[in-house]
């Protein structure tokens, strides 16, 4: 009687730290979740860098050249030996091999690598009835679904079916209707993001 009751006890403590364990990792999933949307973003090696990025700048063996900047709203960082480097507009790879061409007038076979830490150039806005409205960072491919459901859904004032992407199109803003349940059921195409979307939710 005595074991059996023990192997009880010790059935009830393992399966409660199997219940700690699981909230723990959803605990863990929901901070990592933006994270990794980020980390998606700039992993892409075809991103064009834009004003207000933050890059990483490492250049081997040489610490004091390498630090985080950011890209400032004329398009250009500003690094030790090099002063004024052009980065919107070029890719990461592009960015690295200015770089290494400008240091190599100071520094013998310089190995540089430029990572893009930060987007904050590609954002999209969403605004209205949605529990977490502001600017979100413009991932790859991202379309309006998945930017309404980056805003944490809608409140309970929302209209689903009238929501729309305010986009600015040869200098006109133009509406582009969102029937959030049509596209849910399939009966209307999700639509593709573009830098400065605003998706409004009446």
């Amino acid at each position: 009687m005595r074991a059996a009751a023990l192997c009880v006890v010790m059935g009830a403590v393992l399966a409660a730290g199997g219940f700690g364990a699981q909230d723990a990792a959803k605990s863990t999933d929901k901070r990592t979740s933006g994270n990794a949307a980020q980390a998606a973003a700039t992993a892409d090696a075809g991103y064009k860098i834009g004003p207000q990025d933050v890059l990483r700048v490492d250049v081997w063996k040489e610490t004091e050249i390498s630090r985080s900047v950011p890209v400032r709203p004329d398009g250009k960082i500003s690094l030790p030996l090099l002063n004024d480097v052009q980065a919107s507009g070029l890719t990461a790879m592009e960015l690295a091999n200015n770089i290494t061409d400008g240091l190599k007038k100071f520094i013998n076979n310089p190995q540089v690598t430029v990572t893009v830490t930060e987007i904050n150039s590609r954002r999209v806005y969403v605004t209205g009835e949605v529990t977490r409205p502001g600017a979100y960072p413009l991932l790859p491919n991202m379309t309006a679904l998945q930017a309404v459901t980056s805003a944490s859904g809608f409140t309970q004032f929302a209209n689903p079916k009238k929501i729309y992407v305010l986009r600015n199109e040869n200098g006109k803003q133009v509406k582009h209707p969102f029937n959030y349940k049509a596209v849910v059921d399939g009966k209307q195409d999700d639509i593709p993001l573009q830098p400065g979307d605003t998706i409004v939710v009446p």
